[in-house]
């Protein structure tokens, strides 16, 4: 479940940051490996806030351990941020994004994902994405 206000009793476990990064149209999605938490899923470019860090440099690193695209605080634009209640776990979910004139190369986290694509809102919506992005893409293409 996810929504604008906070739900009672919600006991946020940590932040998680994700960005779309957009060319031409389109943005960036990344395919997790089997075993992962989400496996076998798309998802942006996204991941948990360290302890001390903030919010946009947390985006920051997330965006370049992933993808290996180095963007800087004045490339990212804050949207929005919702309140997730996924089983057990509370999360507050920080949505960024990025608009960038030339296709980067990507360099993806071996480790993590397999492979990435550039889609529009309405083709990312018919793939398989990991729990609640289909609403966050909803909500951001409403923008």
């Amino acid at each position: 479940m996810m929504s604008k206000d906070k739900p009672v009793a919600f006991n946020k476990r940590f932040d998680i940051v994700g960005c779309f990064v957009e060319h031409d149209g389109k943005f960036l999605l990344l395919h997790r490996h089997a075993h992962k938490a989400s496996g076998n899923r798309w998802g942006l470019p996204a991941g948990k806030k360290d302890e001390g860090e903030g919010i946009e440099d947390a985006v920051l690193r997330e965006v370049r351990e992933e993808t290996g695209i180095v963007l800087t605080r004045q490339d990212v634009k804050y949207f929005d941020s919702m309140y997730v209640r996924d089983g057990d776990f509370d999360i507050e979910w920080h949505m960024f994004s990025t608009q960038l004139d030339m296709l980067p190369n990507v360099t993806l986290s071996a480790q993590e994902h397999s492979e990435f694509c550039w889609v529009s809102a309405i083709e990312a919506l018919d793939m398989p994405l990991i729990h609640d992005l289909p609403q966050s893409i909803e909500i951001f293409y409403k923008k």
